[in-house]
């Protein structure tokens, strides 16, 4: 499918390693929670969550459990996600604009003066809340709530959801992920895919750049021309 730089509509964003940086806070929530079950956490294995929801870190982190957790209740796992939610809230608490990563709010205004749509597909169901604290939320024209999402990342439903809620064809749509599994959905989704961190890691990704400051629409545009054909 040969696609021309005049073709792209839209951008759709991941949220935490892409216009913020919460992986700290997540981690010392889901740390406190591990620690009260008595079962090893530390930032390596904090790695393995990146990109996917809450229920299915949970997962993760009670697969070290003996019987890998499968003798948990979903209600008790309910219980524990909860609990662990209600501790990240508290943490982020004092996020303000401040904690922008470098370059995305350059990039919303560049997308913005060239008429460019913006979604967000982030599996956190704090976004709302963090793009009201950074004073990004109303550059948004689609931010896709993650509670009505049938399969998490890496599965593509909800980059196809973003793309249908801001009109456009997903063929027409730059998504941008930190994540491994965040790049998987992109390109499941048919998305033209921008990788921000580890080259090695975010192989998939169609570009990877090594961190926010180096995302602007001139490089993008420029590298989707020269590529002139989306990866299935």
């Amino acid at each position: 499918m040969t696609i021309q730089a005049s073709a792209i509509q839209a951008f759709i964003f991941d949220l935490d390693g892409v216009i913020t940086d919460t992986a700290k806070y997540h981690y010392e929530a889901w740390k406190q929670l591990a620690d009260e079950l008595g079962l090893p956490f530390d930032h390596a294995f904090n790695e393995q969550l990146k990109g996917i929801d809450r229920m299915a870190s949970l997962e993760k982190i009670l697969s070290q459990m003996e019987d890998g957790g499968r003798s948990i209740s979903i209600q008790q796992k309910e219980h524990w996600a909860a609990h662990k939610n209600s501790v990240y809230q508290q943490l982020i608490e004092a996020v303000d604009e401040s904690e922008i990563l470098p370059g995305i709010e350059a990039l919303f205004h560049e997308l913005k003066e060239a008429q460019l749509r913006i979604g967000l597909a982030s599996a956190s169901r704090n976004a709302k809340t963090l793009l009201k604290q950074l004073k990004v939320e109303a550059y948004f024209d689609c931010i896709v709530d993650p509670a009505s999402i049938a399969n998490g990342k890496p599965a593509p439903d909800i980059f196809l959801a973003a793309a249908r809620g801001l009109g456009v064809h997903p063929s027409s749509c730059i998504g941008v992920e930190d994540a491994e599994a965040g790049i998987q959905a992109i390109k499941g989704a048919g998305m033209y895919a921008v990788g921000v961190g580890d080259a090695s890691i975010l192989s998939e990704a169609d570009m990877v750049v090594p961190d926010t400051s180096k995302l602007t629409l001139t490089s993008i545009k420029a590298h989707w021309s020269q590529v002139g054909e989306v990866k299935k």
